[in-house]
Parts: C-alpha cells; structure tokens; sequence
C-alpha cells in the first residue's frame, strides 16, 4: 500500500503534547457533570421550548468532538524535538520569500496549530495551500500554490531549520 497519499505525522514539542493531554484528561473528568446538567435541564418539562436544555446536550456535543479529535491527534503525533531533515518538514522553522521580492520575507513555524500557543510565529499547517506546497522543498526552490482567495502565490525557500521551541 502506497503512503504517498497519508498526511505527514503531526509534530508537538513535549510542553505541547502535555498541554493537550492535560485537556483531554480535563474534558474526560467533565463529562459527568455535563451529563448531570443535560438530567436536570431534562427533569424541567417539556423538551421542545427547553434552551437550558438544548444548550447542554450542544455543549456535550462540542467536548465530545474535542475529546476524539485530541485522542486520535494525541495517537498519532510525533512527541519531542523538531525532526532534522534536509527538506522542508512538519517542524521546522521556514523562511519565504513571496513573488520575486526578496524583501517581502515571512518566517513561520510548519506544525500543528496545536503548538501556536507555545510559540510567538505564526503557525501554518501542513494540510494548508502553502504548507503542502513547501513540503520537500530545500532552500532556492521556488513553488507556486493556490490561496484560499483563488490567487496564485510564488514563494521561493530562503532557509529552514528545526523548532527549537
């Protein structure tokens, strides 16, 4: 079977990774207290005119979603220091340059918008237009990718290194 196709493997720093798992284990414990909620909005009446209701089951719904999403994120991400690789990679640290203007620079972290707090760059993700167009890229390649806009942007690699937190 072919993995030309998979997503690249999610990248979180140690403090990251426990940042998450700390949620997670948070929004686990709250679950009785959610269900307890959604008991006593139940126990008001009539369900169809009971927004106290409706509120707690939508809530319940949004941290159950965020439970799965952190587990399988948690399951699958690569935990430690930013990989070294001689291209660009999910965890590294990339300096661009946009059209053919030098001048018109922006470095940004390539990861998880998970590790954004832990960091003042901006981070893009891999999945986005420009991160998946930069994968494999070493210094001097020029590509071009779609924006969300509909607009062709030209970026060219000016360097690259490892997040170092």
């Amino acid at each position: 079977m072919s993995t030309d196709n998979e997503a690249p493997a999610t990248w979180l720093s140690q403090d990251a990774h426990d940042r998450l798992k700390a949620e997670l284990d948070e929004l686990i414990a709250n679950r009785p207290v959610i269900a307890a909620e959604i008991n006593a909005r139940r126990e008001e009446g009539d369900l169809r005119e009971n927004g106290g209701y409706h509120a707690a089951r939508e809530e319940q719904g949004k941290q159950e979603g965020r439970i799965r999403y952190l587990q399988e994120l948690l399951r699958t991400a690569q935990v430690g220091e930013a990989p070294n690789a001689d291209t660009v990679s999910p965890g590294m640290v990339v300096t661009i340059y946009f059209d053919d203007d030098t001048d018109d620079t922006e470095t940004f972290l390539l990861g998880s918008r998970e590790i954004s707090s832990t960091t003042e760059l901006t981070v893009y993700s891999p999945e986005s237009a420009l991160g998946k167009a930069i994968l494999g890229t070493r210094p001097g390649d020029a590509v071009t990718y779609t924006a969300p806009s509909g607009a062709d942007i030209k970026v060219t690699v000016v360097r690259f290194e490892p997040f170092s937190g």
